[in-house]
C-alpha cells in the first residue's frame, strides 16, 4: 500500500524509459485505486499491469470487494493471488486463495499465486509441508491444467521486508521442490511453469538468484518503488 498519482506517474514513467532492450516479461502490480493510472500511463508499452487481489466472487453484495471482471475493464493481464500479507493480516485461508485463483482464470487474468513458510514454520522444519499443502489446496480445485495459465511464486515469509534473504541454495531447493509436486501430476506443465522468487530481491542479489536452475524471475517488493533498482534486476533477469 504504497504510492500516489504522483508518485506513480514518476515511477511508471521511469520504468518506461529503461524497458529498451529488455527481452523479459516485465508486468507492475498496484493497489486498485491507481489500476486507471496504469492503464492511461502504459498502454502502447511493452509493460503489462495487474492488481494485487481480486474477489472470489464474480458480483453480488460484497462492499469494498474488487471482481475480476473489474479488473479486465482496466487491461489488467495479472492479479496476485494469497500474497503472504493477504493470508497473514486479512485471514485469507488456502481454500480461499484457491477460490480467488480459479476466479481469476475463469475471468480470463493471469493469476500470480504466492506461496511459503513463515520463520517459525522455516525453524521447526515445515517449509515442505506448508509450501506443498498451499499449492495443493489450488491444484485440487482447478487441476494441474490451469498452471499453463499462472505463475507461482514462492516468498519465504520471514525474508520479505526484513532484509534478510533466502540464500540461492535455499531458495532453489524450495523451487525445485515446487517444480515437483506439479511434475509428479504432468511433467511438461512442470517444465513450462514459472516459479518466481520473492523475498527481498535486490540488484545486488538478483543475478546469482536467477542463475538457479528453477528460479524464472522475481516478485519485487519494496525494490520496485525505486525505477532504477527495479530495471537494474530486470536487466539480471534478462
Amino acid at each position: 500500500m504504497y504510492g500516489s498519482l504522483q508518485q506513480n506517474a514518476v515511477l511508471l514513467e521511469g520504468i518506461k524509459a529503461g524497458m529498451a532492450g529488455l527481452k523479459c516479461e516485465v508486468a507492475v502490480c498496484s493497489p486498485s485505486p491507481y489500476l486507471a493510472q496504469l492503464q492511461a500511463t502504459l498502454s502502447g508499452s511493452p509493460l503489462a499491469w495487474g492488481a494485487q487481489s481480486v474477489s472470489e466472487h464474480a458480483i453480488g453484495a460484497f462492499t469494498g470487494e474488487v471482481s475480476a471482471s473489474m479488473l479486465l475493464e482496466f487491461g489488467c493481464r495479472y492479479v496476485l493471488v494469497g500474497h503472504s500479507e493477504r493470508r497473514s493480516l486479512f485471514g485469507e485461508t488456502d481454500d480461499v486463495v484457491a477460490a480467488k485463483f480459479e476466479a481469476a482464470l475463469k475471468a480470463g487474468l493471469i493469476p500470480v499465486l504466492c506461496i511459503g513458510e513463515t520463520l517459525s514454520e522455516r525453524e521447526s522444519g515445515a517449509t515442505f509441508a506448508v509450501v506443498s499443502r498451499q499449492l495443493a489446496a489450488v491444484l485440487d480445485r482447478v487441476g494441474v491444467l490451469a498452471m499453463k495459465a499462472s505463475v507461482l511464486a514462492y516468498e519465504p515469509v520471514w525474508a520479505i521486508g526484513t532484509g534478510v534473504t533466502a540464500s540461492p541454495e535455499q531458495a532453489q531447493e524450495v523451487h525445485a521442490a515446487i517444480r515437483a509436486q506439479v511434475a509428479k501430476l504432468d511433467a511438461e506443465v512442470a517444465g513450462g511453469l514459472r516459479i518466481l522468487y520473492g523475498g527481498s530481491v535486490k540488484p545486488q542479489n538478483a543475478v546469482v538468484l536467477f542463475a538457479q536452475a528453477d528460479i524464472d524471475g522475481g516478485l519485487i517488493g519494496g525494490a520496485a518503488l525505486v525505477a532504477d533498482d527495479f530495471l537494474a534486476i530486470c536487466r539480471a533477469a534478462n
